[in-house]
């Protein structure tokens, strides 16, 4: 099975190395480190690891977090194939069919974030306009996103919010008062960093999909 580990870590030579050997102990094929940020003396990656079978996510966290310093935000089931380029190959479809832009994106983009699902949203009318075939059909109790209106996810700008069981990424869709919602149910608040990504992405798409 393939996981996503985020970790936070002392900024120090070695700090890393500690890392990847109690993955190692732990039967870890570690296949891609993605930095997220250096500041204020600490560091926080994303692993990408794959091991033979299944795997205690609890003993993963428990073994990391024995080492002094390393916090573990998160251990969550990921789609994402190292080394891939899924924003490229993201935006070679809505090229070769722009009438089909957000279509393709709401399709493509949870890979992009390690996401559960994607929808965008008409706030006035709380209709979801384009949906991932994992979304539900409506924000209901059903849904699991407990308590969540579409006006709460509404905003002016990129928002991170947490929802139920939930965690949820909001950005406006340039040019319209549409919304596109990506949601993970078992891993951290998205990061800064994913929150960009997925914004340019979705500026990119929203320029191909007015073109005539």
């Amino acid at each position: 099975m393939m996981l996503r580990l985020r970790v936070s870590f002392p900024d120090r030579p070695g700090a890393l190395g500690q890392a990847a050997r109690v993955l190692g102990t732990l039967g870890a094929d570690i296949l891609q480190v993605t930095v997220l940020e250096r500041e204020l003396g600490r560091a926080m990656d994303d692993f990408t690891v794959s091991w033979p079978g299944t795997v205690d996510a609890e003993t993963v966290r428990d073994r990391l977090s024995g080492v002094p310093g390393m916090r573990v935000e998160g251990v969550w089931p990921t789609r994402e194939i190292p080394g891939a380029a899924p924003d490229y190959d993201l935006l070679k479809h809505v090229a070769a069919d722009p009438g089909r832009a957000f279509a393709t994106l709401v399709d493509a983009v949870p890979d992009l974030v390690s996401a559960d699902w994607a929808v965008i949203v008409s706030p006035e009318s709380g209709e979801l306009l384009h949906r991932s075939w994992q979304a539900p059909e409506a924000f209901d109790e059903g849904s699991g996103l407990v308590g969540v209106k579409v006006t709460d996810l509404a905003t002016l700008r990129p928002a991170v919010l947490g929802s139920g069981r939930h965690q949820l990424m909001s950005l406006p869709v340039p040019g319209t008062s549409r919304h596109l919602i990506l949601a993970r149910a078992d891993g951290p608040p998205f990061h800064r960093a994913e929150v960009d990504r997925a914004m340019r992405v979705l500026e990119i798409v929203s320029i191909m999909g007015r073109t005539p």
